[in-house]
Order: C-alpha cells, then sequence, then structure tokens
C-alpha cells in the first residue's frame, strides 16, 4: 500500500512561523508534524510514501532525507507553486500507482488508527473515496458533508472532514498533471454519484492551522510524555 502526505501548502495562517520553516516542519509533542503521520503509515506497513511539497521544499527533503529511519521509503512530488489538493495528488499519480491509496493532510494531529486506512482501501469496491470525518471544531462549526450509513451525503447534519482519506486514481481522471484545482468539487461530484464511503471518528484530532493551535497541542502532547 502507497500513501501520499500532502505537505505543500503555504500556511499562511502560521505566518510568521511559516516564513521560515515549511508547515509540516513545525513541531508538536517534540517532532515535526509529518513525521507524526510518517511514523503512522510505517507502523500499519505502508512500506512507500509520497511527500509533496512547494514552499521550501528542500528543507522538508533535507529532514526526512529517504525515509529510512521512520521505515519507509519517501518519493518526493515535487511543485514549483502549490496545485491545491485534488492538483497535487493528481501530479504525484504516476507516483502512487494504480490502485487505491491512503492521502493525508500533513498539518492536522490526529490519534486515529491508520489500519482503518488500510481496511478502506482493501474494501473500497467501486468507490472512488473514503472519508475520515470528525467532530465539528469550534472554527468550523458549519462541517463539511453528512454520514449515514456508511456513505457520505451532500445533505443532512454535517460533519467536518478530517484530512484523512483513501482515494482511487481514477477520482483525478479529469485533471492533468500541473493543473491546479482544488478537491471539494471533486468530492462533491463522486459523493452526488454514490461512490464515497466515509466513517466517524470521535477521538483527539486537531486542524493545526494558527500558531495558537499548534501551541496549545504542543503543550497537550509535553505533558502526556511527563
Amino acid at each position: 500500500m502507497k500513501a501520499i502526505i500532502l505537505a505543500a501548502g503555504r500556511g499562511e495562517r502560521m505566518r510568521p512561523l511559516t516564513d521560515r520553516v515549511p508547515k509540516p516542519l513545525l513541531e508538536a509533542g517534540g517532532k515535526p508534524l509529518i513525521v507524526h503521520h510518517l511514523e503512522k503509515l510505517a507502523a500499519i506497513g505502508c512500506a512507500r510514501v509520497v511527500v509533496n511539497h512547494a514552499h521550501l521544499g528542500d528543507m522538508i527533503e533535507a529532514a526526512l532525507g529517504d525515509g529510512s529511519r521512520y521505515g519507509l521509503v519517501i518519493d518526493y512530488s515535487r511543485e514549483a507553486t502549490a496545485l491545491e489538493t485534488a492538483g497535487g495528488i493528481a501530479n504525484a499519480l504516476p507516483l502512487l500507482g494504480a490502485q487505491p491509496f491512503i492521502a493525508v493532510n500533513a498539518d492536522v494531529y490526529s490519534e486515529y488508527d491508520y489500519a482503518g486506512l488500510a481496511a478502506a482501501a482493501a474494501h473500497l469496491g467501486d468507490g472512488l473515496a473514503h472519508l475520515v470525518l470528525v467532530d465539528n471544531s469550534e472554527h468550523h462549526v458549519a462541517g463539511d458533508f453528512a454520514l449515514a450509513g456508511g456513505r457520505v451525503m451532500l445533505e443532512g447534519a454535517r460533519l467536518t472532514f478530517s484530512g484523512l482519506a483513501v482515494y482511487r486514481p481514477a477520482l483525478f481522471d479529469a485533471l492533468a498533471r500541473g493543473d491546479r484545482a482544488p478537491l471539494a468539487p471533486l468530492l462533491r461530484d463522486a459523493i452526488a454519484a454514490g461512490r464515497v464511503g466515509g466513517e466517524h471518528f470521535s477521538g483527539r484530532w486537531c486542524d493545526v492551522g494558527t500558531p495558537d493551535r499548534l501551541t496549545r497541542l504542543n503543550r497537550e502532547l509535553l505533558r502526556r510524555r511527563v
């Protein structure tokens, strides 16, 4: 199984921290955000991970290397300018192969068991995606999608998309390599066609989108280590 960690975002809301350090390398609990994901992917036997990058991407490659210290192989998908989520994935498809793959946003922290993503990939059937949804946070009260009977829906009581998912490469068929494209329109079309499954995770999850959230998460994780 392969995975992609989406690490190309500029992190505008995290400035000035991200003026000098790419957002995925900001630390929480004594390690960079992206390393939390690499360790969890390695733990479920994901042997090869693609990391896409744009802003300060050389720093990401220098920090992570070939992935051997984490027990996996890292391939890099380099973007001259960030292609947004769907564009970044489409650009990396030659590295991801023809089978369903795991996708993780580098700038979230989660205590979700990634074995659930591996299981979802193995049982995707004719689905185009499987999304992990979480409770709405105070900064995203409206949520994104609804969930009913293991299917993601456009209507109903909404939850928030966690940034953890499984995708089939065919979801990105309409995009050419190098296209800049957001993910939401592709997901909405696939959901309307009844081809997106999902699950609700109610455990610890954080969108590390501001310096304040990063500070709070870091303090929480460091307290646990004492």
